[in-house]
């Protein structure tokens, strides 16, 4: 896994140990149980999360990072006590990326997919933590999705891989 400092920092305190399919939130849940399709364009996206016809996109690159990127359920989680709405977001988006990037090699054969993994202040107020996920792959001659990621000094940021997730 590659991370900035600040990800680092939030994965050191966390309990992500024992991840499953429980710490994801239901909706999330049906997302990756529905797998992945491939796009016109050969985008790698999640089946359930794919527009209708008729959009278009710069690049494979941005067609995979926009129709695969979601913000992690929260709304149901406290403003953070001690920590514990960190933990939760980061156990959710985990597990979420775990079964979406085993989900992918099984589909496609290979293990070419990431997930990025952010978590930064947002909210109404921009004092509530929030998590976002997305996926897609490298593009040669392209510049990757999160350039100089361990630069990045504004949010906690992942890069993840397949074989970065725990072993079931």
């Amino acid at each position: 896994m590659r991370s900035n400092q600040q990800m680092a920092n939030l994965l050191a305190d966390a309990d992500v140990t024992g991840l499953s399919a429980r710490d994801i939130p239901p909706m999330f849940r049906e997302v990756a149980e529905r797998g992945w399709t491939v796009t016109q364009s050969g985008a790698r996206v999640l089946t359930d999360l794919r527009p209708g016809e008729g959009r278009s996109y710069f690049d494979r690159l941005a067609e995979e990072t926009t129709v695969n990127g979601r913000g992690m359920t929260d709304y149901d989680l406290l403003a953070d006590a001690a920590g514990k709405r960190t933990n939760m977001l980061l156990r959710r988006s985990l597990a979420y990326i775990a079964a979406c990037l085993r989900a992918a090699e099984q589909e496609f054969g290979d293990r070419q997919v990431l997930a990025y993994l952010s978590l930064s202040l947002g909210g109404t107020d921009d004092d509530l933590l929030t998590a976002h996920v997305t996926f897609c792959r490298p593009l040669p001659d392209t510049p990757p999705y999160i350039a100089d990621l361990e630069q990045v000094r504004d949010i906690a940021v992942a890069e993840i891989s397949v074989e970065d997730c725990p072993a079931r």
